[in-house]
């Protein structure tokens, strides 16, 4: 359990003490780092997953610290926003069979979360933009009435001293202007967790990094917001602008984003990456803990490092490196790049693929990243974000000066053998990757993603009524589709 937020305003005492604090943890990682053994240990999995409330009709139905008092499952939590929930699924062994652990805990958590909301008169929507959100349901109400999300709203909308502003183009476009943070509550998203061993941190990162892009493409599933049509996978437009904590800044001293894809590839391990988070960002919260790290350290604990982990939580790098002071210690890297939904079976074959490139382009990748400057990486995101399956992707080649423009669809059939050997390579069960894969493959010989069956089906809809009442009527059909157990690819288009 993290930080308790009590306060929702701080002053320059705090920033201050919070800065001291920062700067301990960091030397103190770094000893945590190099203690013989630290972290080492079988490699694991785990998840986490948010949803939205809706009510009969499919709207946000804003009840979700309702239904939490409706269930003792400590895998369910509050999010953000009063229509938001997530749980967090219990982690096991990546060895063996870990997607069908893992298959057994979306079901049986999303059955319970689905019976404490039926109390409330919610059903539950998987998906990682809502299709039927107004803005209207989004505001400062709308935030779930913790201090925690509304020192956080304050805080980013104090540094800005000017509204958050919203642009997205695709087939219709957006422009919102908004002061809170609600609007990152429209967000809702599958994070997957690998645990890993301190000296293989740098390339398997770079290798989720390298990776994320490709999966990402395949695996969209947010192409609207508002009622426009807008990104495949609109998520990654829309999560950097609704918390963006930047006023006007000047070329001298510019400032970076919030939400970001990274700055360069990672040339040592975990803790340079928390040393960037805290040199870049101002903390947000500056709530401290009541352990000192340095005389945990002096005494021979392992420190939580909370106020580390506090601000880091604050910084949504899209693939972030965890610190975890439990069961004695260990480094992870959280994938955050992916939607919710469609399905589970699509969830736990994104995940597969995800998580099968990390472990396997990580032993080549020292030797493809000469090839690909780190600014082609982003663009990469950005483009399977926008444009999805018919995304071009800059690639790496051994031995080539520059990558090369692959369709991602030839670049995902490409590397399914890659993910492939990663998985079973990490000792899982041949059978049960091939499974998963092969549903990948399945859904780009049929061209369909979430993303892609949701805009076939509002234009089928929108033909006869107007696009309000169709994109209701897509939800109806999308929510039944997902609990049906079948994936995207196959669902039909009436």
């Amino acid at each position: 359990m993290g930080l308790q937020i009590h306060k929702e305003t701080f002053d320059a005492e705090d920033h201050e003490r919070f800065a001291r604090r920062l700067a301990e943890s960091l030397e103190v990682l770094r000893t945590v780092l190099e203690r013989p053994g630290f972290g080492v240990g079988p490699r694991t999995i785990g998840a986490e997953l948010e949803m939205f409330l809706v009510d009969a009709a499919g709207f946000p139905l804003p009840v979700n610290r309702q239904v939490l008092s409706q269930t003792v499952d400590p895998r369910v939590t509050v999010e953000i926003d009063r229509f938001n929930l997530e749980v967090n699924l219990r982690p096991g062994p990546l060895a063996g069979r870990p997607f069908t652990a893992l298959r057994e805990e979306f079901e049986s958590a999303l059955a319970e979360v689905r019976r404490a909301a039926a109390t409330q008169g919610a059903r539950v929507a998987v998906t990682g933009i809502l299709p039927t959100l107004r803005e209207a349901d989004l505001g400062s109400a709308s935030l779930t009435g913790m201090p925690r999300y509304r020192a956080l709203s304050a805080a980013i909308r104090n540094r800005r001293q000017e509204p958050l502003r919203v642009v997205i183009k695709g087939e219709d476009s957006l422009t919102l202007e908004w002061d809170d943070v609600s609007l990152e509550g429209a967000n809702t998203s599958l994070q997957y967790h690998l645990r890993v061993d301190p000296a293989d941190f740098a390339r398997m990162y770079n290798a989720a990094q390298l990776a994320t892009a490709p999966v990402l493409a395949v695996s969209s599933n947010s192409p609207f917001l508002v009622g426009r049509r807008l990104w495949d996978e609109t998520r990654v437009a829309l999560f950097r602008q609704a918390v963006d904590d930047r006023g006007e800044s000047s070329s001298e001293a510019p400032q970076h984003g919030r939400v970001t894809f990274g700055h360069g590839w990672v040339r040592q391990g975990p803790l340079e990456l928390f040393a960037e988070s805290v040199a870049l960002y101002s903390p947000l919260l500056p709530v401290l803990g009541p352990e000192s790290p340095l005389e945990c350290l002096a005494a021979g604990g392992l420190p939580r490092l909370d106020e580390l982990r506090l601000h880091q939580g604050t910084v949504w790098s899209w693939n972030r490196a965890i610190y975890d002071p439990s069961g004695g210690g260990h480094v992870r890297i959280e994938l955050r790049a992916l939607p919710a939904g469609p399905s589970v079976v699509d969830m736990l074959a994104n995940g597969a693929l995800l998580l099968g490139l990390t472990l396997g382009l990580s032993d080549e990748v020292e030797a493809l990243l000469p090839g690909i400057p780190f600014a082609c990486a982003r663009g990469n995101f950005l483009r399977a974000s926008k444009e999805g399956l018919d995304a071009m992707l800059l690639w790496p080649e051994r031995n080539a000066p520059s990558p090369r423009p692959v369709p991602a669809v030839a670049l995902v059939e490409r590397l399914l053998p890659v993910a492939r050997e990663g998985l079973v390579g990490a000792g899982v069960a041949a059978e049960e990757a091939d499974a998963l894969l092969s549903i990948i493959q399945a859904r780009l010989r049929a061209g369909c993603t979430g993303a892609r069956w949701q805009r076939k089906m509002l234009a089928r809809l929108e033909a006869h009524m107007p696009r309000q009442d169709a994109l209701g009527a897509l939800l109806e059909r999308y929510m039944a589709h997902s609990t049906s157990g079948r994936p995207v690819h196959e669902w039909p288009m009436d």
